[in-house]
């Protein structure tokens, strides 16, 4: 098989896992919950505003999504349409700057990684903008890329400055790939020897920066400097910050958490993944300077941008970095292969040890991708709840819905036929004062909710969300004692009890 075949194969592979995810439409959990909510309430100029439940998403993000729901009805297909179609994207994009990066071996092993790594893959079918992050990323990467040989022509600049503008309000990390190509594409001009030979594509390069960052501008002072006054925003992105620019510990840990998660390998698997990134990095530092400098510089603008505690490093919200990581990754691998098969025909072993070292970073992602053809990732199925309340639900009966799950409850309350007064919402926790799994005053406000419910023979108590066991036992043990459990059902993320509390 010819190796295009191959690479086709793996993107096939790809599209087929996102779309079997996206199709077996899970239950939105509370972080979509919470975020749909604010689409489906507001207006496109109210979503302009500082939202609700402390969630912060791009504008043009935002805008796109009320416009799917608006097309396409308020359903979880629609919401999620916008992730799944730059998922989508992201694989074709990724596959261009392999083409610019590694050669047919490296570009194989990048292919099958980024379509394989089960963080890339979730957000594709996830209500926020964490996939829309990475093809946006990608797509300016590609089209900023510093290129010498290549002069612009007066109607392509005019196609970039308009891309990038609205990309930037499509992408809050945007601009860190923006600012980072800015800074390669001024070192190159300032180290050439032979600086007025380009100077009429810098200067319309200069054009493209300019408008982009007027763009930014513009975005940040209307939608995205209110957002970021939001307090309790600020105080759970704490731990994504370090003290200073001095810890450079915290700067060292959070990157080697990177391989874990986002990116998306496993316990001493992301120890390999670190080995064969920093192999990488040092191939492209003797053999090209530049390409390293494009790869390495969103990273260390992040980085910068987190030390000044403008952006946190944290999970999710450096997905956009991935790619990047995935391609010094994959060049690390061929050039550990490359040195193992120079060695001495005595020395095949290192062959044999790299190439058991390359498959066990390849097999674990392939083969958990593969498994969501068959078993795509499920989270809080409220859904299925809900249909069984729908179907043993009697006139009369009190329904109870635990606060964890009640973003949740309150998106899907219409679908099923709740009013405001058909149920009753349970008392807010004390996390954000204690910031306890369950603290004493927590459980006393818990024991004094229930015995609301006392008096009633049939109380259904509706939990999503509830991810904190200690406190799933004690309300259990409690209501265990002062009822009686007549039924209840169980699914992933959710579950519901009937209890006679007379």
């Amino acid at each position: 098989m010819k190796i295009k075949q191959i690479s086709w194969l793996i993107i096939v592979f790809g599209i087929t896992v996102r779309l079997v995810q996206y199709l077996s439409n899970r239950s939105l959990w509370v972080d979509e919950a919470v975020l749909a909510l604010n689409i489906v309430n507001r207006s496109y100029l109210e979503l302009g505003q500082p939202l609700d439940y402390d969630q912060v998403a791009p504008i043009g993000f935002l805008w796109l999504e009320k416009l799917a729901i608006e097309t396409l009805g308020n359903n979880e297909y629609a919401l999620r349409l916008l992730p799944l179609i730059s998922g989508i994207i992201s694989i074709f994009l990724f596959a261009k700057v392999t083409s610019w990066y590694l050669n047919t071996q490296g570009k194989l092993i990048a292919l099958i990684l980024f379509t394989s790594l089960s963080y890339l893959i979730y957000y594709a079918s996830e209500v926020k903008q964490y996939s829309s992050d990475v093809a946006v990323a990608l797509l300016l990467f590609i089209l900023l890329f510093p290129r010498r040989k290549k002069e612009l022509t007066l109607l392509q600049t005019i196609i970039i400055s308009v891309t990038t503008s609205l990309a930037l309000w499509l992408s809050h990390p945007a601009i860190f790939i923006l600012g980072s190509m800015g800074i390669v594409e001024t070192v190159m001009f300032l180290t050439d020897n032979n600086r007025s030979k380009y100077l009429s594509n810098l200067i319309k390069k200069i054009i493209i920066y300019l408008t982009s960052l007027v763009s930014f501008a513009v975005g940040y002072f209307l939608f995205i400097q209110p957002a970021s006054n939001n307090e309790n925003l600020q105080n759970s992105w704490g731990s994504a910050f370090p003290e200073s620019f001095g810890d450079i510990v915290w700067f060292f840990d959070a990157v080697g958490k990177f391989f874990y998660k986002p990116l998306g390998f496993a316990p001493i698997l992301d120890g390999l993944a670190i080995f064969f990134f920093l192999i990488g990095c040092t191939a492209y530092f003797r053999n090209d300077k530049l390409k390293l400098l494009c790869l390495l510089s969103p990273l260390l603008i992040t980085l910068i941008a987190t030390g000044l505690h403008l952006y946190p490093f944290r999970s999710r919200l450096v997905l956009f970095l991935t790619p990047f990581f995935i391609v010094a990754i994959a060049r690390g691998v061929t050039s550990l292969m490359q040195w193992a098969k120079s060695a001495q025909r005595q020395q095949q072993i290192k062959v044999i040890i790299t190439r058991l070292l390359t498959a066990l970073l390849l097999w674990f992602p392939f083969v958990e991708a593969g498994e969501k053809l068959f078993k795509p990732q499920r989270k809080e199925e409220i859904k299925e709840v809900l249909q069984y309340l729908e179907n043993n639900q009697r006139p009369g009966d009190i329904l109870y819905v635990y606060q964890r799950g009640i973003y949740q409850f309150q998106y899907y309350a219409q679908k099923y036929g709740y009013d405001r007064e058909d149920y009753i919402v349970g008392v807010e926790d004390l996390d954000h004062i204690d910031g306890k799994d369950l603290s004493e005053p927590e459980w006393q406000r818990y024991k004094a909710d229930l015995d609301n419910l006392r008096g009633n023979n049939r109380v259904w108590l509706l939990f999503s969300h509830a991810n904190i066991d200690p406190e799933n036992r004690a309300i259990k043990e409690y209501l265990d004692k002062i009822g009686t459990k007549q039924d209840s059902f169980t699914t992933k993320g959710s579950f519901v009890y009937l209890y006679n509390l007379q």
